[in-house]
């Protein structure tokens, strides 16, 4: 545990739209959606494969690593604003990069839209 926050060093908390939540091992390099997709999360659709061009792998991101994410893109702003599920923690999973900073981040998969 890392000291004084109560998660793994290394580690993501990914809850599915069951309400399910595992803990995923970070893997510097990759997008987040890819991440996901890579350990079975099959529910993020991700149909544009990455290229910020749909919303499909929206999620929702908080806890304290959530303050470390790179600002969001007018794109990706642009695209969660058809969301009729957007809160103040919506991201696109393939606009985050994922990176040892990132330890401790909840990431919540969002409803279909």
């Amino acid at each position: 545990m890392h000291e004084g926050t109560g998660y793994k060093v290394g580690v993501l908390s990914i809850t599915n739209r069951e309400g399910e939540t595992s803990q995923v091992e970070i893997q510097p390099g990759k997008s987040l959606m890819r991440l996901l997709r890579d350990h079975g999360f099959d529910e993020l659709q991700a149909v544009c494969g990455g290229s910020c061009s749909c919303a499909t792998c929206h999620v929702y991101v908080g806890g304290p690593a959530a303050a470390t994410l790179a600002p969001m893109s007018e794109d990706e702003d642009e695209l969660l604003s058809s969301s009729t599920h957007r809160t103040d923690g919506s991201r696109l999973s393939c606009q985050i990069q994922v990176t040892e900073a990132l330890a401790g981040l909840e990431v919540r998969i969002a409803p279909e839209d």
